[in-house]
This record gives C-alpha cells, sequence and structure tokens, in this order.
C-alpha cells in the first residue's frame, strides 16, 4: 500500500512537472454529458403554385430559396438541421402518385452549409401539395435523441391530397408523445389556408405566421430555428390510468398527456411530511368543442376522501382552461424520528375535463393535457385554502352549522323580543 501511494505522487510529480515545462494543461474530465442536440426539418412546398410573382416581383419559390440561403446562414453550430420537400418531383397529374411526391432533400443532421444551399438550388415549383405526407415524413426523419424537435413548415396553399387531412395528421403526430412541435408560414393570405395551417400548428403546440414578404420569411424562420436551440423543460410522456391503483407514480417536473371526452385520468404523487404538492393541469382544444367547457384536478387519499379541488369553467371560444391546487402537508411532530425515515402520503391527482363536441368530431386521440407536479418545503403554518378547506376534516363543516344554528337562534329571539315590545306599546 506505501509502495503504491510513493508510486502515485511519483507520478502527479511528474505529469505536473511536464505540465508546467510545456506549459500545457491537462484536459479534466467532463462532468457533465454535452446537452442532445436539438433537431430542426424545414419542410418546403414546392408545388407549381410556387411559381407564382407576388412576393416582392419574385415568384414565391424565389423568395423562398434566397431566405432558405439567409436561413443556413444563421443556423446555430449546435442544432441538427434537415430539408424536407413536398411536390418537388412529379410533374404528372396522376393523383396517387403526386400525392406521394415527398422526400427529404437534406438529412438531419450536423450542418454543410454549401451541401444544403446546393440541394436547396436545384429545386422548380412541379406538382401536387402532399401537406399531411409531408408531416409524417418529416416526424420519421427527426425520430431518435432527447434534444427538442421542431418541424417548419412553409406552404403557399392548402392540401390538394386528401383525405389524408393534415391537422389530423399534426393531432396523430402529437399523440405519439414526442413532444414535436410544428410551426407553419403561410405565404398567401387566404382564410381557408390559415385554418388549415393555424390547426396543424396549434395541434402540436406551435404556431402559425404569415408572411407576404422575403424579409419576413427568412427572419421568421431563423426566429423558430433560434428557438429550437434554447434549452427548454421538455415534457415527460405518461399515461393516466382508470383509478388510483392502477395510476403512474409521478415525480416533480412536466409531464403531457391524451384523455377523451368524457374520460377521467388519474395519477399518483408522494408528500413527506412537511412538503407542499402544487399540482396544475391544462387542457387544449385542439379540435372543433362546444362553447361550454371546464377543468378539474382533485387531490384524494388512498381511500376516496377528497383532500382539496381546483377547478375553472367558462363559456365561449377557448384554446385551453387550467386549474391547479395546493396541498401542504404538516411536519412530523419533533422528537418524533421512528427509524429516521418519515413515511410519505400517497396523494392521488384526478383530472377531468367538461368539453363536449358535436358528434361529427372525431374522439380519438384526446385532448392533449399538461400536468405540472413541484413539491416545495412547505410553510411552518398552514394558512391557505388547501390547509383549511372542508377535505382536511368535517370540524370546519361543524363550526359552520353551530354558527349557523347560534345565528337563527338569535334572529328568532330579536324577532319575538320586538313583536313583544310592539305589543306593550
Amino acid at each position: 500500500m506505501i509502495t503504491r501511494k510513493r508510486l502515485a505522487t511519483g507520478v502527479g510529480l511528474v505529469l505536473a512537472t511536464l505540465a508546467a515545462g510545456f506549459g500545457t494543461a491537462l484536459p479534466a474530465a467532463a462532468d457533465d454529458e454535452p446537452a442532445p442536440a436539438p433537431k430542426v426539418e424545414l419542410v418546403l412546398d414546392v408545388s407549381g403554385s410556387m411559381r407564382t410573382r407576388d412576393i416582392d416581383g419574385q415568384s414565391r419559390m424565389a423568395a423562398a430559396k434566397q431566405a432558405f440561403n439567409d436561413v443556413l446562414d444563421a443556423v446555430p453550430e449546435q442544432v441538427h438541421l434537415g430539408i424536407r420537400t413536398l411536390g418537388a418531383d412529379y410533374p404528372g397529374d396522376d393523383r396517387k402518385v403526386g400525392c406521394e411526391d415527398t422526400r427529404q432533400l437534406y438529412p438531419v443532421g450536423p450542418l454543410d452549409r454549401t451541401e444544403a444551399k446546393t440541394a436547396v438550388a436545384t429545386l422548380a415549383p412541379t406538382g401536387f401539395t402532399p401537406i399531411g405526407p409531408a408531416l409524417l415524413g418529416a416526424a420519421d426523419d427527426l425520430e431518435g435523441g432527447e434534444g427538442s424537435r421542431r418541424i417548419v413548415l412553409i406552404t403557399d396553399g392548402e392540401d390538394t391530397c386528401g383525405p389524408l387531412d393534415p391537422c389530423e395528421v399534426a393531432r396523430e403526430i402529437a399523440a405519439r408523445g414526442t413532444h414535436l412541435v410544428v410551426d407553419t408560414l403561410g405565404l398567401v393570405p387566404n382564410a381557408k389556408i390559415r385554418q388549415q395551417l393555424t390547426c396543424i400548428a396549434e395541434a402540436t403546440g406551435g404556431t402559425y405566421t404569415a408572411v407576404q414578404h422575403k424579409e419576413e420569411l427568412s427572419g421568421r424562420v431563423k426566429q423558430l430555428v433560434d428557438r429550437a436551440a434554447e434549452p427548454v423543460v421538455t415534457p415527460v410522456a405518461t399515461e393516466g390510468a382508470a383509478s388510483c391503483a392502477a395510476a403512474p407514480r409521478l415525480e416533480p417536473g412536466l409531464y403531457t398527456d391524451r384523455e377523451k371526452i368524457g374520460e377521467h385520468r388519474w395519477y399518483r404523487v408522494d408528500v413527506l411530511p412537511g412538503q407542499e404538492l402544487r399540482a396544475s393541469a391544462s387542457v387544449a382544444a385542439d379540435r372543433a368543442v362546444d362553447d361550454d367547457y371546464g377543468v378539474l384536478l382533485r387531490a384524494v387519499t388512498l381511500h376516496g376522501r377528497e383532500i382539496v379541488r381546483g377547478s375553472e369553467a367558462g363559456a365561449g371560444r377557448t384554446d385551453v382552461i387550467s386549474s391547479g391546487l395546493r396541498y401542504p402537508k404538516a411536519a412530523a411532530p419533533e422528537g418524533d424520528d421512528g427509524d429516521g425515515k418519515p413515511a410519505a402520503e400517497t396523494v392521488c391527482l384526478q383530472l377531468a375535463h367538461s368539453f363536449s363536441a358535436p358528434a361529427s368530431v372525431k374522439r380519438s386521440p384526446g385532448l392533449p393535457v399538461e400536468l405540472t407536479v413541484d413539491l416545495v418545503e412547505g410553510p411552518e403554518e398552514a394558512s391557505d385554502v388547501a390547509a383549511f378547506g372542508l377535505g382536511r376534516g368535517w370540524w370546519l363543516l361543524g363550526v359552520l352549522a353551530l354558527t349557523g344554528l347560534l345565528a337563527g337562534l338569535l334572529a328568532g329571539w330579536i324577532s319575538r323580543w320586538r313583536v313583544v315590545v310592539r305589543r306593550t306599546d
């Protein structure tokens, strides 16, 4: 053992001497793994209508190519970027063939700017507008890895390849749980096109932008690519159960799920003494729904007793509705350490919403749900609704009943006294 220590010391001195003599420092071992690379795929419409000359005196295709060159020059180094086209290769009239006309022009990965620009320069407006198949292809192109994923769709028209509805495709992509965002840019200010592109974007948590100038197009695409490189909290896909007993156990974090109309979802969270559970849920209306809506989030014990609830309701058009709750669990009494490890209480979270929709609206996949769970240090003296609500015991109900009884007796006594006084007068 002593020999090994001396040997290690000697080696350390030699390395230190070499480092000092050559003026170089030994590389330190990286404690942290590099962040996963964000992935972006630009999906460009190359259909025949892109020949139209109405963007700053140029054709839509020429403006798109120049915008792409500007974007490719500005892509952050950490972003893995790819390019996919739709309607770029088949010039004929066979609808079946034309509606399969989508291909990956440049693979998703570290960007060779010269190669990508050369590939874009070869494009010429050609065929149909198969937006749905292109989105499915782009989603497959972005498979794998843990980084953020984003599709940026640039088009001048609505999909011409029904019955595959691009909006339904976007919902299917969102339902995969890969947290893939689709942003859409429309080159024509048409109400029908705007409606379709807005639906695609909203179904995946993306944005729709109408652009009519080349500078607007390049600036917006740059912004979206840069946004993909920004650090974000990636939600974790989960699947709530039909009962608390079968519910997934959640740690603090951000989660996504899908909940059908008329369905309830259950989740479980372990809360230690002295902690406060803070939970919130949002349900997005990603399809045509009726005007009246609501969301309910309840915290319940394993035995079914309600602890606290949060709810929100409304009427009229809405894109998302949210509600939340707080539940502070009292700290263990001082001196009662037990085995040194306080027991956690399992809290069941039930999520329900009251969205309804016409019979023609598809029920599957369910509406997008985002659930946030956090555990923080609880207050020393609970003073919020979660601590003093009816769910914490029946004592408050008894106090209210007793107060009402006393108030009624007092009111009756005063009334009788006034009657007696009047008769006496």
